[in-house]
């Protein structure tokens, strides 16, 4: 298993560079193809939620012949309009707070400032059994407090339009420019950005696309359902397996080497 920091978070470099260039979902999932290229791996599941999640499947489609399966928690496409719904809105208003030179100069290298704002949303996006006041928690707001790193993460929140544009943007590809690789989605039941019902269209996404749900988890996913997570990255490789199976007996049926 191999688990990078993307561009801009945890130990990677916090350069202060054109966001648009360096930081956009093209520009990490640049890197991420750089990095399996590097390895020599051979289509990899690639797993990820929240920004893991945009990323990977950025990689997926622009890198189609590097990835061999998605395992992912939302967001997923699909949810157009129903991102402008009353109980949505309110809770993205951190998303525009980090386009703000503002949210810098009032956060960025001020420890305990930060271990507030952090501590707002592990609790109230996590469910009611996660336990937020841990070493990791500690942990986390250290790597955050360092100078420069809390300016270098928003970054990706100042690369295009921000969620809501992009949703209302977004354009469902005809039904042979779907995504075909498996993907297996863990759905958590209590995320306050994305319901269940917003699994509805990702049909006109994906070819080969399960919904996995699990009950009592906010939006941390890997961190509130770690042994679900995990079965769904399983999940994902034993169906790349069978799908570069069959793809190997279609060519032996045609009388190709697979």
């Amino acid at each position: 298993m191999v688990v990078p920091d993307l561009r801009g978070f945890g130990e990677s470099d916090r350069h202060l560079l054109d966001p648009d260039t360096f930081y956009s979902p093209s520009a990490q999932a640049r890197s991420i193809a750089g990095l399996i290229d590097e390895l020599g791996l051979v289509r990899p599941v690639l797993a990820g939620y929240d920004i893991g999640s945009r990323v990977a499947q950025t990689v997926a489609r622009e890198y189609a012949t590097s990835v061999g399966a998605l395992a992912l928690s939302p967001p997923m496409p699909g949810s157009g309009r129903r991102v402008l719904e009353g109980d949505i809105v309110p809770e993205l208003w951190y998303q525009y707070f980090h386009r703000s030179p503002l949210s810098v100069e009032l956060l960025d290298g001020q420890r305990d400032r930060i271990r507030d704002y952090l501590h707002h949303f592990w609790q109230r996006w996590t469910g009611a059994d996660f336990v937020v006041d841990t070493a990791d928690f500690e942990h986390l707001v250290d790597r955050y407090a360092r100078l420069g790193a809390f300016e270098s993460t928003s970054n990706w929140y100042r690369v295009g339009a921000g969620y809501v544009a992009n949703a209302l943007a977004e354009q469902a590809p005809e039904g042979g420019a779907r995504l075909t690789i498996p993907v297996r989605v863990l759905w958590q039941e209590l995320d306050p950005f994305f319901p269940r019902a917003w699994a509805d269209r990702l049909g006109d996404f994906f070819a080969d696309v399960t919904v996995l749900p699990v009950d009592g988890i906010g939006h941390f996913t890997p961190l509130e359902a770690p042994r679900e997570f995990a079965a769904t990255v399983k999940a994902a490789s034993e169906a790349c397996s069978s799908a570069e199976l069959a793809k190997g007996r279609h060519g032996e049926r045609h009388g190709r080497r697979p």
